[in-house]
């Protein structure tokens, strides 16, 4: 079997194509940065706009990538949410189309169940049960995983997804979109004794995040120094390291919380490069094993979304004709993909 996976969720148009048999045969990405970068965050209509041009061409490109025609195509898989509504549509509209014209079927996949499945395409895969820290730009979640659709959410954020709360710090401090790797970069000038910020709801019971207090207290230890580079960079650490420290503190509640010794963690944020490290350190202090999927597959792409359509659709399932996309879709609500 062989799957065209199709991400549209947000900003980033991807298409990949995974085999049964062989595992990832192509995949590329086409992001948007430049064009949202002028406005420090993503249009929604110019996002739907850019997904419409290239997202064919990307097809072409892929599969003459995989060595493939378009009639040796087993089934699609396309994002379905959650995510903007007019992006989802343009990767439902083609991937739905593609399945009626070659007479294949088709499989809406939920965009986090694909970030949470990633590290699984790596050469050296998690086994079920694990502990998922679900990190990206919408979401910041602890999930137990005891198979595919067998989710039970330990712990949500309360306000703002960790993404976001980065992307905020960032423009604070004046760096470009997208801000997360902006300020990743200041963070390595930054004293990190200088100042300490606080680490949110870990004083109390609970896996739950909040992120809006941090961006607070950064706008107000800017508005008390003077803001010069040393300051912003000063800042930057403090921020990522009170980030870090909160998730390597509700990690290490989870895994205990669980009895559950693999630990994975994904979306966007986990390209982290210190939060791998921490994390992989917090783990092993708990007999446990940290996964990471590698940094391509960390942000949107389209190989997690073949894998993920791919699982469901080996057990006999698809999904209705209908295009439909769901701008909000709770993980929990997902099940797990038994066969006929």
């Amino acid at each position: 079997m062989k799957i065209v996976g199709i991400e549209t969720s947000c900003d980033e148009t991807a298409v990949a194509v995974y085999d049964a048999e062989l595992g990832l045969l192509a995949h590329a990405l086409h992001s948007q940065v430049d064009i949202h970068a002028d406005y420090g965050g993503v249009v929604p209509e110019l996002a739907s706009r850019d997904h419409v041009r290239k997202l064919l061409p990307l097809l072409k490109s892929v599969l003459v990538e995989a060595d493939l025609t378009i009639g040796d195509v087993d089934a699609i898989a396309y994002t379905a949410g959650p995510g903007l509504i007019g992006a989802l549509l343009v990767g439902a509209c083609v991937g739905r189309s593609l399945a009626w014209a070659l007479g294949v079927p088709a499989m809406a996949v939920h965009h986090m169940e694909g970030h949470l499945l990633a590290p699984l395409l790596e050469d050296d895969p998690p086994a079920f049960p694990f502990v998922a820290l679900l990190v990206s730009g919408g979401h910041t979640q602890l999930v137990e995983v005891n198979g595919v659709g067998q989710y039970r959410l330990l712990g949500d954020t309360l306000d703002d997804a960790i993404g976001e709360a980065f992307d905020k710090t960032a423009k604070l401090l004046g760096l470009s979109y997208p801000g997360g790797p902006a300020l990743e970069a200041l963070a390595i000038d930054g004293d990190p004794e200088r100042f300490q910020f606080p680490r949110p709801m870990t004083d109390r019971p609970g896996l739950d995040f909040s992120f809006s207090g941090l961006k607070t207290f950064a706008v107000n230890t800017l508005k008390s120094n003077t803001n010069d580079d040393q300051t912003r960079a000063d800042i930057a650490r403090a921020f990522q390291d009170a980030v870090i420290d909160t998730f390597g503190i509700k990690c290490k509640r989870a895994l205990k919380e669980t009895g559950l010794n693999r630990l994975i963690v994904a979306g966007g944020v986990s390209a982290n490069q210190a939060l791998r490290l921490y994390l992989e350190d917090v783990a092993e202090d708990n007999n446990a094993r940290a996964y990471f999927p590698r940094p391509e597959f960390c942000t949107d792409n389209a190989a997690m979304i073949a894998f993920a359509g791919y699982q469901r659709l080996r057990a006999g399932k698809s999904s209705s004709p209908a295009i439909k996309v769901q701008p909000r879709w709770s993980l929990d609500t997902l099940t797990a993909p038994v066969g006929k």
